[in-house]
């Protein structure tokens, strides 16, 4: 992609590529997808943690509390968005933690995968994973607050796509495609982080 006007060259592919959003999105399904087809390997932070501590995320959450939790994973974030030729599923409340999306290196994809509070809590009952957002009598009205709060967070990503019947080989093919193409540097800064 030269510059028209002529002395521009073309952005430089990405390095990385990290997707965001809430359960349910598809962040490990189109991460694997997507690391298989740019020959990356695919990291999970929650699998990172797990592998790391030995521990369970919800065993981490009832023994150390949210913060403690949040400590881990942002040590954990820290060495992983170092790697290039990487594919990076964050956990759904990383990303809405103030400076985590302010901070993307240039040469990092970032990606929000949207998908609405009803699809979430379907593809996360159908995945069959211990997840408390669903272990309440109102999962779906119960996860959209926790979705609101965290968009403006979300939004600070380089690119949204709406996951909403999408395939997560379509999903998977139209990233691949964009971080082979380049990432074209920001046009303006990124906002303040919501309060």
């Amino acid at each position: 992609m030269n510059d028209p006007a002529g002395g521009g060259s073309a952005p430089p592919p990405a390095s990385r590529v990290r997707r965001v959003g809430v359960m349910g999105s598809g962040k490990s399904a189109v991460g694997r997808g997507l690391a298989g087809l740019l020959g990356w390997r695919f990291v999970d932070f929650d699998e990172e943690i797990r592998r790391e501590t030995g521990q369970d995320i919800a065993d981490i959450f009832a023994g150390a509390g949210e913060a403690g939790f949040r400590a881990i994973e942002a040590r954990v974030a820290r060495r992983l968005l170092r790697r290039d030729r990487t594919v990076l599923a964050s956990g759904g409340g990383w990303a809405a933690q103030p400076g985590h999306m302010e901070g993307v290196a240039a040469d990092t994809l970032s990606v929000w995968l949207k998908v609405t509070a009803e699809t979430a809590v379907e593809r996360a009952r159908r995945q069959g994973v211990d997840r408390p957002l669903l272990d309440v009598p109102q999962p779906v009205e119960d996860s959209r607050p926790l979705i609101a709060r965290r968009e403006p967070y979300y939004r600070l990503a380089r690119l949204t796509l709406d996951t909403e019947d999408v395939s997560v080989a379509a999903l998977a093919d139209r990233i691949a495609r964009l971080a082979r193409q380049g990432i074209e540097p920001a046009s303006s800064p990124a906002p303040a982080h919501p309060s």
